[in-house]
Order: structure tokens, then sequence, then C-alpha cells
């Protein structure tokens, strides 16, 4: 209820943009795939701007039309990533995993980066 309340208290102003920080990062899953869902509805009754921080890309390919990440260097652009699939969006579909895989592979196993 209170990332409903901190979204709608946002929209009250009509921002140009809505800039939306790991606003689900604390929620179950379930509650968390309804969050997207209403989202998504605002987003395509209000046509707003969402500019929404992830560290799941699961999260990030199922909202996006556009996914840009972010390197380890503060304020750099590692790669940006258009999500041409059509909503609503199946995570079990090859086109879905694919994009997921594709980012995935660009970041790297922990290992690899030295995290």
């Amino acid at each position: 209820m209170k990332q409903r309340v901190g979204i709608a208290r946002a929209l009250a102003v009509d921002p140009e943009i809505l800039l939306l920080d790991e606003p689900f990062g604390s929620v179950d899953v379930r509650t968390r795939d309804r969050l997207h869902a209403e989202l998504l509805d605002i987003w395509r009754e209000t046509d707003q701007s969402v500019v929404f921080v992830t560290h799941d890309i699961d999260e990030a390919v199922m909202l996006a039309d556009r996914i840009v990440v972010m390197d380890s260097e503060p304020g750099t652009v590692q790669s940006v990533h258009s999500v041409d699939l059509s909503r609503p969006r199946d995570r079990t579909t090859t086109a879905f995993v694919d994009y997921v895989a594709r980012i995935r592979d660009e970041l790297g196993s922990p290992t690899e980066t030295g995290c």
C-alpha cells in the first residue's frame, strides 16, 4: 500500500518525468506483479515518461521500452537496449528469456566482475 501511495503522491503534482528508484524492492512477488500491472496501466492512461531504477533484469524487461545498463563507474552508461516486445509481456516466452539472457551475459558473472 505504501508503494501505491508513493506513486499516487508523485503523480499528483503532474511531473514531466516520474522517477521511481527501486519502488518494489521491499514487496513480495505477488504484490510486485500486481504493482507492475498497475504501473503499466498508469503509464498507458497518462502517457507519462517514467524512469524506473531497478537491479532486477526480469523487472526491467517486463516494464521497459528501453533499458540503460549503467557501468560500475558512477554516471557511466555501459549499454542501451531497446525492448520491442508487445504488451502484455510473458516471462515464459523465448523472446523475453532471450532479452534477459542477453543482458545477463553482458553483465557477466559476479566472479568475472570481481563482485
